[in-house]
């Protein structure tokens, strides 16, 4: 008994003598023996594991959960945490799945630009701490970490209008969802602050990826003559932005030369195609998501508070690259 007591680590191996622990973790070390997971998770009463929870997107939104679960891994890795992924058709499934994760499998979640309404509170699970990254809308009990999109828009727009573009058309996400319609406010806020009228039709709608930002481009220039043609484009992100430059070259526009284009968040593929946009600090959310979750199942191993909700924002940075240039 006192060796299973010893080598999975229950609370009762502290009324072990220290003399017994060490003849028990030397025979262990002669035998190549390792403790069974689930035994010590059992023995005290922590599965050493979190879950990361996220809606299975297309390929080109991908991107962003990449660089996100980047950063998760960074710690779990240095906090001897294991990380399992469960990934969800749809947040429409979340209620029927997420519960099950409270089932002792895991010590906390991360959610991933959860699409939840605030009455997820009401059935996800209590007794785990739970931490959102760009959450749609505020979860109670739900800490959530988010960049501070309409700051990160406005900066971006602010300097394209400074350099002299005055015709910035704007292709942003979803109409009604939560990002896209920051980084729109910031697009319009910057505007505002300098004096510059926007035209009617300078604002349009896509979905965020490549063929989304190509077709919106290839449409808005169909039914503009090319006279009308943008100093610039800000996109929604950088997916959609990618989309929009080969757009400009299938109607023999140059980027920068003829359009300057600017993304926002700088995914990998931003970095290789030299495109200048905002960048979301994805990496150090991810970092930041785990170390809180970390803090927040620490809080309560030792009961404290731990369900307070609050709202991490994070700051956003302007990168130049090579798809903006000022207008003469």
């Amino acid at each position: 008994m006192a060796a299973s007591v010893v080598l999975n680590g229950a609370r009762s191996a502290t009324r072990t003598s220290a003399e017994t622990r060490a003849r028990v973790v030397a025979a262990a070390e002669r035998l190549n023996y390792r403790a069974n997971a689930a035994a010590r998770a059992l023995a005290n009463g922590r599965a050493n594991a979190i879950g990361i929870v996220a809606s299975h997107w297309k390929e080109d939104v991908n991107l962003y959960f990449m660089e996100v679960f980047g950063g998760i891994i960074e710690v779990a890795t240095g906090s001897q945490q294991t990380a399992a992924v469960f990934m969800l058709r749809g947040w429409d499934e979340a209620q029927r799945r997420i519960p099950e994760l409270g089932d002792g499998r895991v010590d906390g979640l991360i959610l991933v630009a959860p699409c939840l309404g605030a009455d997820a509170s009401g059935w996800l699970p209590k007794h785990i701490p739970s931490v959102s990254l760009h959450s749609e809308t505020a979860i109670p009990g739900v800490m959530n970490l988010e960049p501070d999109e309409e700051a990160g828009s406005f900066d971006a727009v602010r300097h394209m209008l400074a350099i002299g573009h005055h015709r910035i058309l704007h292709i942003g996400g979803p109409a009604g969802l939560l990002g896209a319609e920051r980084r729109l406010s910031g697009y319009r806020r910057a505007h505002a602050a300098v004096g510059v009228e926007l035209p009617g039709d300078h604002v349009v709608h896509s979905s965020l990826n490549v063929e989304g930002g190509r077709d919106a481009m290839l449409d808005w220039l169909s039914r503009h003559p090319r006279g009308l043609v943008p100093d610039a484009v800000f996109c929604a992100n950088d997916a959609i932005a990618l989309g929009c430059i080969q757009a400009l070259s299938m109607q023999g526009l140059r980027v920068p030369e003829d359009v300057s284009v600017v993304g926002f968040d700088d995914i990998l593929f931003a970095r290789t195609a030299h495109l200048t946009t905002v960048r979301q600090p994805l990496h150090a959310m991810g970092k930041r998501a785990m170390e809180v979750l970390m803090e927040r199942i620490a809080a309560k191993r030792e009961g404290g508070a731990w369900l307070a909700p609050s709202n991490i924002a994070l700051s956003t940075e302007f990168v130049q690259r090579g798809t903006l240039k000022p207008r003469r």
